[in-house]
């Protein structure tokens, strides 16, 4: 018996919706699921790197919107409060609201042809019959299901018993500072060390500032403690009943994304950046692989094919993920931090380098080698710092 639906998402934010739309503009008949309805709130520093705009512009067709006030050049570097240097001309970022930004994104898919299902939660998946259960009752068939879901992927808990591994998963903590904290013309701030094994951040924006920490959750047992210090370093009364909180696939990235026709994308697939905690062009950029490997397996009548040609369409971003959990030491590590704080504060190539690896201009195999040269430097330097 023919699905009623040739792919079905579920998740309608950058991942799910890029998926969607991909989906969809190409004639597949596409259900677009998601609990939520939009525009809704999200837990994100909502910072768009060159690399989230590049793959929006090549899956939607234009390039993202955004005001002038909303691009930043100015990035402020701090270590434990310390100052390691400021940025003026850097690789523009760009900030906003992750609730209009989904929004615009999940519009889109809709907009292509996919069936809306947003405000509908699933209540069971069955991967080997290819059907899901809507907590309404209604059951969907599909040729290919792409969980775009998050990081407590209810796809993935279907085909793997856990969503992620909570040894190696990240945890984020953040608020909307409003009133006298508004300042649209700050810099970014980004805060080495306000969380073991992560960072601070604080992003202006026209209505508001995201502050927030995050960190390998193993690492940080009590969060609200490094989120209630990092408030108080930046001079923000906040109350801890405030705070929004979430899990981050910290680079905790599966190597295997999905099972035969069911594949996982975006944070349910672990796609984050270990060092920067960038996502959102990762969640784009693989839910759009995601879809092509579902159009290509469908085209062929062969929809087990889907996870193998996802898998090469991946291996790019699984190799620079890799690298970068290799580097990651350098710069997190107990007894390494202080000696790569030092050596960030005194190198403005140091810090220009993170900025293009965060706009997409070099790729962690362009700087894995000046990092495996740079060690025994570093070890110098980390050792000094604790004298």
């Amino acid at each position: 018996m023919k699905p009623e639906f040739d792919i079905v998402v579920i998740g309608a934010g950058p991942a799910g919706g890029a998926a969607a739309f991909t989906a969809a503009k190409a004639g597949l008949r596409v259900a677009l699921i998601d609990r939520n309805t939009f525009p809704r709130d999200k837990l994100c520093g909502g910072l768009i790197t060159g690399r989230a705009r590049r793959h929006y512009a090549e899956i939607f067709g234009h390039e993202m919107p955004f005001d002038p006030e909303d691009r930043k050049t100015t990035v402020d570097f701090r270590f434990r409060g310390a100052p390691m240097g400021v940025i003026s001309h850097a690789p523009p970022l760009c900030t906003t609201m992750r609730f209009d930004m989904d929004a615009m994104i999940c519009a889109q898919a809709l907009g292509a042809g996919a069936a809306d299902f947003t405000g509908v939660s699933v209540a069971e998946i069955d991967p080997e019959v290819k059907s899901l259960t809507l907590k309404d009752g209604r059951r969907i068939g599909f040729g290919v299901l792409i969980g775009a879901d998050g990081a407590n992927s209810q796809v993935g808990k279907a085909l793997f018993g856990e969503a992620f591994d909570r040894a190696e998963v990240g945890f984020g903590l953040e608020i909307e500072a409003v009133g006298e904290h508004v300042d649209p013309s700050a810099p970014i701030r980004i805060d080495l060390a306000a969380a073991k094994w992560g960072y601070g951040w604080s992003f202006p924006k026209r209505c508001s500032t995201t502050i927030g920490v995050g960190g390998l959750l193993a690492k940080n047992p009590d969060m609200k403690v490094a989120m209630a210090e990092y408030c108080a370093l930046l001079g923000v009364e906040a109350e801890a009943s405030t705070f929004k909180g979430q899990f981050l696939p910290f680079g905790d990235f599966r190597k295997v994304p999905g099972r035969g026709p069911v594949l996982l994308a975006g944070d349910a697939a672990g796609l984050v950046d270990p060092i920067t905690g960038e996502g959102i062009g990762y969640a784009m950029q693989s839910g759009h692989l995601a879809a092509q490997a579902g159009i290509e397996a469908l085209r062929t009548a062969r929809p087990e094919r889907a996870l193998s040609l996802y898998r090469r369409g991946l291996r790019p971003v699984h190799r620079a993920l890799r690298m970068a959990r290799l580097i990651r030491p350098v710069i997190f590590l107990p007894a390494m931090e202080a000696g790569f704080a030092r050596a960030f504060r005194r190198s403005s190539t140091l810090r220009m380098q993170y900025l293009r690896l965060m706009a997409g201009e070099v790729e962690y195999g362009d700087i894995l080698a000046r990092v495996i040269l740079r060690l025994p430097r570093l070890t110098v330097l980390a050792i000094r710092a604790k004298l």
